[in-house]
């Protein structure tokens, strides 16, 4: 692996810096206590090319590399992780689906608008029964001339009420298991799909997350993405992807909180003396400072192999499970450090923990990330 980034590489990631400082970081704070949705900064996201960041252009995309996505989804997540994961979605799960798996047609009538940021992408698998174990679908598609009829609910759909097209995973032959889920791609004014009421969460509020549901639902033949039968593998694949991106936001929490907990040792006193002069703070800092290191080396290691057409769904598994755990390890301390202060809204380290959490949940809960990091080791 070349560990030196290229002048376009370089320049994706300074891009994403001056956009997510001056940009986004205004109105962080307040979208997080109203979990308002950034339709503005989405809209300009688009503009730059961010939302479709591996898409081919003669599709609507940037055509850039996953080493490029994962240095811009770091720079964006250290602002603000709500931002990050709007961003990913659209990115590693539904534009990279399509792109893999899609007609010259799908491309042209889902993909385009995707990656120009015309067009907002959710990716629908998880349901209220099926979580960790996406192969227990209960959302059925039942084929019906040229058409099919679903029926079923999807939870925990981020992007879900503000999104255009879903990615749906759906099961076309309860007889067959796994192997009897297929996918399909569902315009937001599809007779049928509704959205429940956005979830108030604990972290990523300026995200929306919702159930969606589809009751008789009609979605004709050409939305099907593959062939009958592939869903668990476009799934199981894409969510390899995903976990990249994922992994891209927990780096930029765990940044973000080093550099917030740095920048207050240097200033905060006490005993007559910065409190940087403190073994105690310098050990947390250098605690926080080598395992972001460390994650990011795996993140990037994971990044590079997919673009060179190598396995990465280990090392993007492996890359999850440390980022995530720093990101979270990361905000405690830095919380720590802050005394008092870490506890309030206006020195943003608070927020950094409450969004850190769901990194290691969604996309593969931390234990899902050990099951498939051990069951590649024991292969070989």
């Amino acid at each position: 692996m070349d560990f030196n980034f290229t002048e376009e590489q370089i320049a994706i990631r300074d891009t994403a810096r001056d956009f997510a400082q001056n940009e986004i970081a205004p109105s962080t704070i307040e979208r997080d206590i109203k979990a308002e949705f950034p339709f503005e900064i989405i809209k300009k996201l688009g503009e730059f090319g961010f939302m479709g960041m591996m898409v081919p252009p003669e599709w609507g995309g940037a055509g850039f590399d996953a080493v490029s996505y994962v240095l811009a989804m770091e720079e964006i997540s250290k602002v603000d992780a709500s931002v990050g994961v709007i961003m990913s979605v659209n990115n590693s799960l539904v534009c990279y689906g399509i792109n893999q798996w899609g007609t010259d047609e799908q491309k042209e009538r889902f993909l385009k608008p995707l990656a120009s940021g015309e067009k907002l992408g959710c990716f629908c698998l998880s349901e209220p029964e099926a979580g960790s174990d996406a192969t227990q679908q209960k959302t059925e598609a039942v084929k019906d001339g040229d058409y099919y009829i679903l029926n079923g609910i999807k939870n925990w759909i981020t992007n879900g009420k503000n999104a255009d097209i879903y990615f749906v995973q759906a099961m076309t032959d309860k007889e067959k298991g796994h192997k009897g889920i297929s996918t399909f791609l569902i315009d937001k004014d599809a007779e049928g799909l509704e959205t429940g009421i956005k979830e108030d969460k604990l972290g990523i509020r300026s995200s929306d997350t919702c159930t969606v549901s589809f009751n008789n639902c009609r979605v004709h033949k050409d939305q099907l993405l593959g062939s009958e039968g592939l869903g668990f593998k476009i799934a199981m694949e894409t969510l390899n992807g995903g976990r990249i991106g994922i992994a891209a936001q927990a780096l930029g929490i765990a940044q973000a909180s080093l550099e917030a907990a740095t920048k207050y040792a240097k200033t905060r006193k006490a005993f007559g003396k910065p409190i940087s002069d403190l073994q105690a703070i310098q050990f947390k800092l250098a605690d926080m400072a080598t395992n972001v290191e460390a994650a990011r080396n795996l993140v990037l290691h994971a990044a590079w192999n997919k673009d060179q057409g190598l396995p990465f769904a280990k090392e993007a598994a492996m890359g999850k499970l440390l980022a995530s755990k720093t990101a979270v390890n990361n905000a405690l301390e830095a919380i720590q450090v802050h005394g008092g202060y870490g506890y309030v809204r206006e020195y943003l380290v608070e927020r950094y923990l409450r969004d850190a959490k769901i990194t290691e949940i969604y996309e593969g809960t931390s234990e899902i990330q050990k099951v498939v990091i051990s069951r590649a080791m024991l292969k070989d």
